[in-house]
């Protein structure tokens, strides 16, 4: 304890304020406050290290991607002893699908820590799952596996994880309209394009046709954003005849 005490009493006034922040919101002590700063660089700040690397999250998110996998994937792995392999993957995919690393992100409210010369209305979602990731990856190279582990059962599997509703859960609307198509013999089109109108801000619209007949349109800031709108709609049209499971 006096030696936490010595090394926090070291700190800058603003290493203090994130290293107090980060402990409640951890429920331990960091050790290596270095390294959270890192998780919550954005790369837009142009730092670099003594050595001249690019300082900012990216890494530690690749880093923490992999091991929030492995977390999970262990989970599934005792909860649901009978399970194949394709449902198990299946599973883990739901959990740490981009939109609910989103969802976490902005339930830990991380982005209050993150350095950027980026607005915050311009950032996008994903900041926020990038940096929930990137924290998982500062975690394990402070405290190890263990601590990873807690972290990540606590945050995600104790209060998201109900594997009755995870069954049930689209990922992916676009690939469930597809596989149904290819399942259906249907033929199916996504027709991508932009569409900014006089928004500063630049938008794509995509129309779906499903046997030569549109279905459903979507229009949204990504291509991909777009897609997944038309795609659901597509969903509710056709939600009598589409298996989930």
């Amino acid at each position: 304890m006096n030696f936490i005490r010595k090394i926090v009493h070291s700190f800058s006034e603003d290493d203090k304020l994130l290293y107090y922040e980060l402990k409640k919101l951890l429920n331990f002590s960091p050790k290596n406050i270095s390294k959270y700063k890192k998780a919550f660089t954005h790369r837009s700040t142009q730092m670099l290290d003594i050595e001249g690397n690019p300082l900012n999250y990216e890494r530690l998110e690749f880093l923490g991607d992999s091991i929030l996998g492995s977390v999970i994937a262990a989970y599934l792995y005792k909860k649901v002893p009978t399970a194949s392999e394709g449902y198990l993957t299946q599973m883990r995919s739901k959990i740490v699908s981009r939109e609910h690393l989103n969802e976490l992100g902005k339930d830990l409210n991380l982005i209050r820590f993150v350095k950027s010369n980026i607005d915050q209305s311009n950032v996008g979602d994903n900041i926020h799952g990038n940096i929930f990731e990137a924290l998982v990856g500062a975690i394990y190279l402070d405290k190890g596996y263990n601590y990873c582990e807690s972290f990540i059962f606590r945050n995600v599997i104790a209060p998201h994880v109900d594997i009755e509703k995870l069954e049930g859960k689209i990922t992916s609307y676009k690939g469930l309209i597809i596989e149904w198509c290819q399942k259906q013999k249907k033929k199916y089109k996504f027709e991508t394009y932009e569409d900014t109108g006089n928004e500063i801000v630049k938008h794509f619209s995509v129309k779906v046709s499903i046997d030569g007949v549109q279905v459903a349109k979507g229009r949204a800031t990504s291509k991909k954003k777009a897609e997944e709108m038309a795609a659901k709609r597509v969903y509710f049209a056709f939600q009598n005849q589409i298996s989930v499971n």
